[in-house]
């Protein structure tokens, strides 16, 4: 029997709202999402929006890209996953209930530094100001 999409995002939101001992009631109040509607979601039944699933999860502190790397694990055990990181459940302890080793840590450490180095790097040019063009005499537009 094939898993919907629906039906694995709602098992995993279910699974993070229950290991915190929430109701629904309490997550539906903090997502701003009507008590029927989250529970519809859970239980697979509604296909939430993006914007929806955002607040959810945000309600949940529960990052989005977290739960959508679990739901692809869930759905395909044979799943691709980027280089340095052999399973999901590395990627996401959180959700899956795994431990990190002390080598897994300091790995995921080092990887956030490279992330963050790269950021620094990447800052001033995105921040540079484009100016407006230019309009020269003759109707010719250069860009500043």
């Amino acid at each position: 029997m094939t898993v919907l999409l629906r039906e694995a995002v709602g098992d995993r939101l279910r699974r993070a709202r229950t290991a915190q001992s929430r109701t629904l009631r309490d997550v539906s109040r903090a997502a701003r999402v009507s008590l029927g509607y989250l529970s519809e979601v859970e239980r697979g039944r509604k296909e939430a929006s993006s914007e929806l699933l955002a607040s959810i999860c945000d309600a949940l502190d529960l990052p989005l890209p977290e739960l959508l790397v679990t739901v692809a694990g869930d759905l395909d055990e044979t799943m691709l996953v980027p280089s340095g990181v052999d399973r999901a459940a590395e990627m996401v302890p959180g959700l899956i209930g795994a431990e990190l080793t002390e080598t897994e840590l300091a790995q995921q450490q080092l990887a956030d530094a490279d992330a963050r180095a790269c950021a620094e790097r990447l800052q001033p040019v995105l921040s540079q100001r484009i100016s407006a063009p230019v309009r020269k005499p003759g109707g010719v537009v250069v860009a500043a």
